[in-house]
């Protein structure tokens, strides 16, 4: 006959071992968690959109704005004296929803319009009457190294939707919006190279060459394909290729810069989103050399 204080005690070490199994199981780092929720999703417990999300949304916890704004060359805007003949045209042609509205340079902020706030002037026909310093919103300013998770707080809270973003020495930087953050959360990037790709910003091809993001910065293009890329002007590759085109390329296009061919990959009507870069071959077989790549480049 069993001890009903043994079976007590026997109750107890259960119930103590198994508090002792779920704190030994608990992740002591990041990369732990992650490999917890991957085998969530391999259990079936969570579906692969899920896990995505789940993994954009701690990636972005250490990401800043400078990461993914759209950089000052690739802003769409409209000058504070131009006749909405002419600035029609460009809110139309970019599909976007709102536009810094500037004087003579970038760094000169007025404010914001909205696209929709064109439609009661169109609709009634009276456009030549439109005064745009009547109907521009705030501007909302933000530093480049403004955590993403902190940015995205402050669009829901306030209730906004861009920011224009300032550098160290308060220049505008480049804006980015609530989508832009979202859109780095669900990791919609829609081509069959990076569907299961969370490899990095960089990774070699199977067959030639290596598959890199738009949003990589210059220091690190530099560092992995020992270039001289100028850092200044451009925070990330997907700059320097989109002002090497003239504009913002469509999937399929291909340039060269110095001794590199970029072939585009991805990308929407914002940014370049991935790219595929290898080098230019000359006629023996061999990689042509250029300014652009340091002393030490193989």
């Amino acid at each position: 006959m069993n001890d009903p204080k043994s079976i007590k005690e026997q109750g107890k070490r259960s119930w103590l071992d198994e508090i002792s199994n779920f704190l030994c199981d608990k992740p002591s780092n990041r990369e732990e968690l992650l490999q917890q929720i991957r085998q969530a999703e391999t259990d079936q417990v969570l579906d692969l959109e899920t896990l995505g999300v789940i993994e954009g949304a701690m990636q972005i916890s250490e990401m800043q704005v400078r990461n993914i704004m759209i950089p000052r060359p690739q802003m769409a805007t409209v000058r504070i004296n131009q006749p909405p003949q002419e600035f029609i045209t460009t809110i139309i042609d970019s599909a976007h929803s709102r536009f810094p509205v500037v004087g003579e340079t970038l760094d000169d902020i007025h404010g914001i319009l909205l696209a929709k706030d064109l439609l009661p002037y169109t609709l009634q026909g009276n456009i030549d009457d439109f005064d745009i310093s009547r109907i521009l919103r705030k501007p909302i300013f933000v530093p480049e190294s403004k955590r993403l998770t902190v940015l995205l707080n402050e669009f829901r809270t306030n209730r906004y939707h861009m920011a224009l973003v300032l550098d160290e020495y308060n220049g505008v930087a480049g804006l980015v919006t609530i989508e832009d953050v979202l859109e780095q959360i669900v990791g919609e990037i829609e081509d069959e190279y990076d569907a299961e790709d969370n490899s990095g910003n960089i990774r070699p091809l199977a067959e030639s060459g290596h598959m890199v993001k738009g949003l990589t910065s210059v220091e690190d293009f530099n560092l992995h394909f020992n270039t001289c890329f100028d850092a200044d002007e451009f925070g990330t590759i997907g700059g320097i290729v989109t002002h090497q085109f003239g504009h913002l390329p469509n999937k399929g296009e291909t340039t060269v810069i110095d001794a590199l061919r970029f072939h585009i990959l991805a990308a929407d009507s914002r940014r370049i989103r991935l790219l595929k870069v290898e080098p230019v071959l000359s006629e023996d077989g061999s990689v042509v050399r250029h300014e652009s790549f340091n002393d030490s480049s193989v």
